[in-house]
């Protein structure tokens, strides 16, 4: 059968795929894209987008109980699961058929299929019509990840659910179990917690969302407790007897095991890459814990072959995968661009309240050997915040005492997700605590405490 050349091949079309098709093509490339199942990938259909749009209706629908606290009447409150999921899935088809046409908008091949790769430069396609046969000397693998199941805690889409079936529910529960505390577990048991499901968080980390700040992590357990959400950290679900409409969980807990009941369990317990199938041992791959291991360029070792985003492994962030996808596809075109550095990627998590980070914690900072200057800024002390009616919340930044750079800056409170950008840039910038503290932040906004975290670092809080 004869096979057709391209410049590049992309095996995968979440955000990594299309964006490093998309920038290839740009760059005057000849681009192919294999996509097995959803134009956007997870993120688009089954992740980011999705979960964000339900949890937006849930935020509306906390805000509307609160009514009479900004001077308003709100009666008859309620919500209609399936108008709240049909939207979301709406949301997610408008953003998929976006990426669709922007393959053909930059002249991108799109064939839909699951791709093998039988020898080096080479990609077999399985499509709807029969087998297609792709060439290039640049593939790049953007496979992606899915749910880690553990034994015994396998979803079954009606008692025990993955993110998926989070995503499209039969009904509403009333009483749920998410495990594990990551942002996958912590979004999915904020959004139905505040839609009245009695929820408990287990967690086997000694804290929940274990990989921000320890100080961010207290202040959102916190503020969860407030909001009767059941937190059990350094916990383990050791097994789950389904019956009839309910599930006895086993939680081990303090050395002994308790038997509590559910009648709904999400599991959040992580990602397994998407290596299998592909021939990638054959040719050489080398693989870790379901993951391919990549240099700082994201090339595998095996010439012309490279992996980007989730299958590449952590952090498992999106924005990070299309960065890569652009310095792969630039690289790939003759470019000389920089590796992407992990330490600069902003983490988000969408929960109420929200939880956003970039760089090194301080036990990480003083860890590595820093001598480190805290700055702290509570939202009760922003004027915006409290106009907002958000006053919980707080904005902590880590310096190296030696040098003034921003080691990094952790934050839980109102829109915290869209305020780390500004840290990011910095850190980009390589600013300095001079630079932060020289800048002028419009009044009044939520940035404002951005501000004065850098200055109550240095002993020069203006607010507090």
């Amino acid at each position: 059968m004869a096979s057709t050349t391209y410049d590049m091949i992309v095996i995968g079309a979440g955000p990594g795929g299309y964006v490093a098709a998309i920038r290839g093509a740009q760059l005057g490339l000849k681009v192919a894209i294999v996509e097995r199942e959803h134009m956007g990938g997870i993120c688009l259909n089954w992740g980011c987008i999705p979960t964000k749009a339900m949890l937006r209706s849930s935020e509306v629908f906390h805000l509307m109980h609160r009514a009479k606290e900004f001077g308003l009447k709100a009666d008859g409150i309620g919500y209609d699961l399936d108008a709240v999921v049909k939207r979301s899935r709406g949301v997610a088809k408008q953003l998929s058929g976006g990426v669709a046409h922007l393959m053909k908008k930059n002249k991108v091949t799109v064939v839909m299929g699951e791709a093998t790769l039988p020898a080096k430069g080479k990609v077999s396609v399985k499509t709807d019509k029969g087998v297609e046969e792709l060439e290039s000397k640049h593939i790049i693998l953007a496979t992606g990840a899915r749910a880690r199941e553990l034994p015994g805690l396998e979803a079954d889409g009606d008692l025990v659910w993955t993110y998926k079936h989070a995503l499209m529910p039969s009904r509403m529960p009333k009483k749920l179990l998410v495990i594990g505390s990551g942002a996958i577990g912590i979004e999915f048991a904020s959004f139905y917690n505040t839609l009245g499901a009695e929820t408990t968080v287990v967690e086997v980390m000694e804290r929940i969302l274990p990989v921000e700040d320890a100080e961010i992590s207290a202040f959102a357990k916190k503020a969860f407790t407030k909001q009767k959400m059941k937190i059990m950290e350094k916990a383990m679900v050791k097994q789950l007897d389904r019956g009839k409409g309910k599930v006895t969980a086993h939680i081990e807990v303090g050395g002994k095991v308790e038997q509590q009941e559910f009648d709904t369990v999400i599991s959040a317990v992580g990602i397994v890459g998407n290596v299998e199938g592909l021939g990638l041992e054959a040719l050489g791959v080398k693989i870790d814990r379901t993951h391919v291991v990549t240099d700082e360029y994201c090339r595998t070792g095996v010439d012309g072959l490279y992996a980007i985003g989730d299958i590449a492994g952590a952090p498992w962030l999106a924005h990070k995968a299309s960065h890569e996808g652009v310095m792969v596809a630039e690289l790939i075109a003759g470019g000389h661009p920089h590796p992407v550095k992990p330490e600069s990627i902003a983490g988000c998590t969408y929960c109420h309240p929200q939880v956003a980070s970039v760089g090194l914690t301080e036990a990480k900072a003083k860890e590595k050997g820093y001598a480190v200057k805290v700055g702290r800024f509570p939202f009760i002390g922003n004027g915006k915040a409290i106009a907002l009616g958000e006053p919980e919340g707080m904005i902590k930044t880590v310096f190296d005492a030696k040098t003034g750079e921003l080691l990094g800056a952790h934050m839980v409170g109102a829109e915290v997700t869209e305020l780390i950008q500004g840290y990011v840039v910095g850190r980009q910038l390589e600013t300095t605590e001079e630079d932060l503290m020289n800048t002028v932040f419009p009044h009044p906004t939520l940035s404002e405490m951005m501000h004065e975290s850098v200055l109550d670092a240095y002993d020069r809080v203006i607010h507090i």
